[in-house]
């Protein structure tokens, strides 16, 4: 899948490695989280591979830099995976594997699991709340401004996600409180 985020990024122009991580962080990673080793070692993949070429660019007291631009076999394989009929919806999920087995720990450190889960929750809304000023940003350097609508609409997904997250998780704190309150009054 990162192979895919780094080719759909440099099918709107040639970046360097480095534009192409803080691109990552201020667009993508709110919904696919990359180390920049993972992306410079995806690209060197994606080059083996004729998706991507580079070109050395000469600077003068500072290391040369390398600026990547997508190829037309590396545009034809983005486009082929954005036609694939798998949504990529995945049931897998951490924290529910979690919660399946949180019956193996108190009411008391579960509750405290739920209230992590709810501060994880308002650290990412939090860390996602310029995304909107980025994604306005990149619109302009678009030669169609209109494709930034689906960065929006990807945004408006991860934070209903989250609040959906936010909610269940205070659900599951008041009903263990209930249970742990009954417990008392018994």
């Amino acid at each position: 899948m990162l192979k895919h985020g780094i080719l759909g990024l440099l099918n709107y122009g040639s970046m360097t490695g480095y534009d192409i991580m803080l691109t990552f962080k201020n667009s993508l990673n709110f919904f696919w989280t990359a180390q920049t080793s993972q992306i410079y070692r995806e690209l060197q993949t994606l080059k083996n591979r004729g998706w991507v070429a580079d070109e050395s660019i000469v600077q003068s007291g500072k290391p040369d830099k390398k600026l990547f631009s997508i190829t037309e076999s590396g545009r034809a394989e983005l486009n082929r995976w954005l036609m694939e009929d798998d949504t990529g919806f995945e049931s897998k999920s951490p924290i529910l594997m979690k919660t399946f087995f949180r019956g193996e720990r108190s009411i008391e450190e579960n509750i405290e699991f739920f209230r992590r889960l709810q501060k994880n929750c308002g650290d990412f809304v939090s860390g996602i709340s310029g995304s909107t000023n980025s994604i306005e940003m990149y619109q302009k350097l678009l030669k169609n401004p209109q494709k930034a609508i689906y960065w929006r609409m990807t945004f408006e997904y991860g934070a209903m996600y989250v609040r959906m997250v936010n909610e269940w998780a205070q659900r599951c704190i008041d009903e263990l409180e209930d249970i742990k309150n009954e417990s008392i009054d018994d």
